[in-house]
C-alpha cells in the first residue's frame, strides 16, 4: 500500500492533511479514502488537536475521482458506483462534519469533481487565486456527489447551484469568494501561511464554544426558528458553566488575554 498518498502531520494543536498524489492532481483511489479515513479518525481520536487543514500537494487541491483506478472495476460489471459513494465517499464528508473542531480547505489548485466538493464541506475555505472549483460531473454524466448536491444550493442558491451544475464550466477564487461559496481568496504564495495562521487561533481559542458554534449552524438547517431558540437556549446554558467561558469573563474583567484549555472536552 502506498502509505504516503495522504499525510498527516501534526504542528502544535493544528493537524495537517496533504493529498498525495500530485501526479494525478491527487485524485481519489481506494487506497487513498483508506488513508484519509485513518488520518480523519487520528485526529478525531486526539483531544489535543484543536483545527484541522486539508489540502493537496503539486499544483492541484484533488480532481476528484481517479478513473483509472483498479479498485473501481472491482466494483462489479458495469461499475456500480454507489457502492463507492456508500463506502468511501460518504463516511468522509460525514467525519469531516462530525468532527468536533474547525476544519479549514486550502485549496491550492484545481479542485474538480469529488475534490471541489470535498473542500465546500470544510468549515472554512480558503484558496489561492490561480484554483479554480469544477463541478466536472455533468459531462460525463453524473450528479454532484461528495455533498455537492447538498452544499452548493445551500452556498450560493438554486440558480448558481444549478449552473454550475450543469454546465461544469470553472469557478475561479476570486468569484467564488465574490458569490459566497468560499471564505476567502488570497495570493497563490501566501495560502500556505493564510491556513497555518488561521488554524493556530482557532486551535488557541475556546474549542468548547467552537465545537458548539459549528454544531449548532451546521445543524440549524434541520430545526425550524422555534427549535433553534431552543437549541440556542439549552447549548448558551451548557457553555456558561464551562471553564472557557468562566476563563474569558475573568480575562475581560482583569484586562488581560484568556488562556483556554489546551484540549477538547469530550
Amino acid at each position: 500500500m502506498d502509505d504516503q498518498s495522504v499525510i498527516l502531520a501534526v504542528d502544535g494543536a493544528v493537524a495537517t492533511v496533504t493529498l498525495n498524489r500530485p501526479d494525478k492532481l491527487n485524485s481519489f483511489t481506494a487506497e487513498m479514502h483508506a488513508r484519509l479515513r485513518d488520518a480523519l479518525d487520528r485526529v478525531a481520536d486526539d483531544p489535543a488537536i484543536g483545527a484541522l487543514v486539508i489540502t493537496g500537494a503539486g499544483r492541484g487541491f484533488c480532481a476528484g475521482q481517479d478513473l483509472a483506478d483498479p479498485a473501481l472495476g472491482e466494483i462489479a460489471d458495469g461499475i456500480d458506483l454507489g457502492v463507492a459513494v456508500e463506502r468511501d465517499y460518504n463516511p468522509m464528508i460525514r467525519r469531516i462534519a462530525a468532527l468536533p473542531l474547525p476544519v479549514i480547505a486550502a485549496v491550492n489548485g484545481v479542485a474538480a469533481g469529488a475534490g471541489a466538493n470535498l473542500a465546500l464541506a470544510a468549515d472554512i475555505v480558503l484558496a489561492a487565486r490561480g484554483a479554480k472549483f469544477i463541478q466536472s460531473f455533468a459531462a460525463i454524466g453524473l450528479i454532484p456527489d461528495t455533498g455537492g448536491s447538498y452544499h452548493l444550493p445551500r452556498l450560493v442558491g438554486q440558480a448558481r447551484a444549478l449552473g454550475l451544475a450543469l454546465t461544469g464550466d470553472p469557478l475561479s477564487a476570486e468569484q467564488a469568494a465574490d458569490w459566497g461559496l468560499i471564505w476567502q481568496a488570497v495570493d497563490d504564495d501566501a495560502l500556505a501561511g493564510a491556513a497555518a495562521s488561521l488554524a493556530a487561533r482557532l486551535a488557541a481559542g475556546p474549542r468548547t464554544g467552537l465545537a458548539a458554534i459549528k454544531a449548532a449552524i451546521r445543524g440549524s438547517g434541520s430545526r425550524d426558528l422555534d427549535g433553534q431558540l431552543d437549541y440556542e437556549r439549552d447549548v448558551m446554558r451548557r457553555l456558561g458553566a464551562s471553564a472557557d467561558f468562566n476563563e474569558a469573563v475573568d480575562a475581560f474583567l482583569n484586562k488581560r488575554k484568556p488562556v483556554f484549555r489546551d484540549r477538547r472536552e469530550g
